[in-house]
């Protein structure tokens, strides 16, 4: 007996008791700081290259700033000159034209691509490469390249065109052709890759429902609108949130090609500010610009939400 109490008080005395050592040791406390660990890295760069630029960018906006000397605190001074200011609402009616001329075009010419692409045809791997590598190459570079084949005299479009006996425009110099030359390029590097995620939806969908609709006497086109487009709806989503977001703030292909002229003509908002900020040194209206922008597309995206609420199938058991 005396030796069990004196092995009693030996353990109660040890640094670490068995139950305090159990508490370190728990399995699910370990995983989450490991989880935390690993998570550390990117939350480190979400906080510094766009949650701490977006705060200064959101207090830069109420100042008066030449990004020389001291700012000046002016409230609400900037936003009351935008909202007075032509040249914004030229830039946003500017930037929307754009929108229009791009979102629909490359929507509809990705899905038409992948929906060929999800067919039993031979070299389909190729192509789907192929589609694709306009997306990878830089905007600069592409600019480039399309600012030369858009070149009235020595371009290869106009070439092409006039082996027909077609004269073509100068297109980047021309007021009605500037902003759908530039819109081209973008739908041309921007399709494949945005037909991409419209083949992964569709190989997501369960051949059974082709198979049952097709024993009712469904033709392709209802297969297409009763099946196809339904299901695709969560892709749908996807796409158009991120398409409008990404082509309302087009700016390497304009500062490349036409540098927002001829006339202003391809002047869109985000041009403007780069304007604003680094060629007028109005750093604190170009922030301003910057938070009317990030409005108008969180009503924009919140409104695609609201539209795709009832209409978005995920469940397809």
């Amino acid at each position: 007996m005396q030796e069990l109490r004196q092995d009693v008080v030996d353990l109660s005395q040890s640094p670490i008791s068995p139950v305090k050592e159990r508490r370190l040791l728990r399995p699910g406390t370990q995983l989450t700081l490991q989880a935390y660990g690993f998570l550390l890295p990117s939350f480190l760069g979400l906080l510094l290259f766009s949650i701490l630029p977006i705060i200064a960018v959101a207090i830069l906006s109420f100042f008066r700033w030449g990004l020389i000397g001291q700012p000046t605190f002016i409230g609400l001074e900037n936003y009351i000159q935008i909202f007075g200011s032509s040249s914004f609402w030229h830039s946003l009616l500017v930037t929307f034209y754009y929108v229009l001329l791009n979102i629909p075009a490359q929507t509809i010419l990705a899905l038409l691509l992948a929906l060929l692409l999800n067919q039993k045809i031979p070299g389909k791997g190729i192509f789907r490469t192929l589609f694709v590598v306009p997306w990878m190459a830089t905007p600069v570079a592409l600019g480039l390249v399309w600012q030369w084949i858009f070149d009235p005299q020595y371009g290869a479009l106009n070439t092409f065109l006039g082996a027909f006996h077609i004269t073509g425009p100068a297109w980047l110099s021309s007021t009605a052709w500037a902003m759908p030359a530039i819109a081209a390029v973008n739908i041309w590097q921007y399709t494949g890759y945005n037909m991409l995620f419209f083949l992964a939806g569709l190989q997501g969908i369960p051949g059974d429902f082709y198979e049952a609709a097709s024993l009712d006497g469904a033709n392709p086109v209802q297969k297409f609108f009763a099946i196809t487009l339904p299901l695709l709806s969560p892709t749908l989503f996807f796409v158009l949130v991120t398409s409008v977001i990404g082509s309302a703030q087009v700016f390497d292909t304009v500062y490349i090609m036409t540098k927002g002229g001829p006339g202003n003509a391809t002047n869109v908002i985000n041009f403007n500010i780069f304007r604003q900020a680094f060629e007028f040194f109005h750093a604190g209206y170009a922030s301003a610009l910057s938070m009317v922008l990030f409005a108008i597309l969180l009503i924009i995206t919140l409104l695609q939400m609201l539209y795709f609420r009832s209409r978005t199938i995920y469940d397809l058991s």
